[in-house]
This record gives C-alpha cells, structure tokens and sequence, in this order.
C-alpha cells in the first residue's frame, strides 16, 4: 500500500516530469509542495513548465531522474505521509477539476518524443515490479477497466 501511496505521489509531481530542463529549474520538495494550495502548486507547475520547454529529451530525463531521486531519499513514513496528504487533496477536488488535470496530463505525455514515452513506460513498469503482488492488485483494482 505505501508504494501505491508513492505512486500516487509520483503521479501528482508527474507534471513536473513531463516538461524538459531548459535552464533547469530546481527539483521542488516534495513535504514543500505538499503544503501548497491547489493555486500555488498550478501556478509552480507553469512557472516549472515554461523554464522546462526549450529543453532537449536527455535534460528531461535528468530532470525526471532528480524528482525520482528526491522522492526516494524520504523515509517510508514520510512517502507514506505525503501520499496521504497527496490522495486527500485529490479527493477534495470536484471530478471538474480532476478531468482537467487528466487532461493536461494526457495532452503532455502527446507532447513527448516517442522514445520519452517508451523511457516513461519502462520507469512505471520498473515502480510495478518492486510491488508486492497485493500492492499491485490493489492497484488494479482502482484501475477503470479498458
């Protein structure tokens, strides 16, 4: 259950990953950012966005490579902790703005290079090994069916 916490962590910071590092900014902290409002964080999220798009596909990966690092230096506590602050502040959006940041996430993952794509594919595939077999059926079991 923590990994899913983390992967829905990861999920929430995934914006941050999809840009590339022009003049690459700064890997935010993760409890930092937790604590922002919805505003503060989509206004980040663009201001992260606009220095992140003149950047090359290997500066995105470097850049992505920074976040996952960052999450990974918290302590299982503190993973656990901020996906639970993660899953309340995506519960209490209205299914409105939920769609929209589906949206902005699909229309991201568009924007990627297919090679980008095939990296982000073999990173979430790599996450789902290191579950434990009742982690991941959990987490097909929050799945929409295809």
């Amino acid at each position: 259950m923590m990994r899913n916490a983390l992967l829905r962590t990861c999920l929430s910071l995934a914006v941050l990953w999809t840009g590339a590092v022009h003049a690459a900014p700064e890997v935010p902290d993760p409890q930092a950012w937790a604590r922002l409002t919805p505003q503060q964080q989509s206004e980040r999220r663009a201001a992260i966005q606009r220095e992140l798009a003149a950047a090359t596909p290997a500066e995105r990966q470097a850049y992505r490579a920074r976040v996952r690092e960052r999450l990974e230096q918290l302590t299982p506590a503190e993973r656990q902790a901020l996906a639970g602050q993660t899953r309340e502040r995506w519960q209490s959006l209205s299914t409105e703005e939920r769609q929209d940041l589906a949206e902005q996430r699909r229309e991201r993952i568009q924007a990627m290079t297919p090679q980008e794509r095939r990296q982000l594919l073999q990173q979430r595939r790599e996450m789902l090994s290191r579950l434990s077999p009742e982690e991941r059926a959990a987490l097909r079991e929050k799945l929409p069916p295809r």
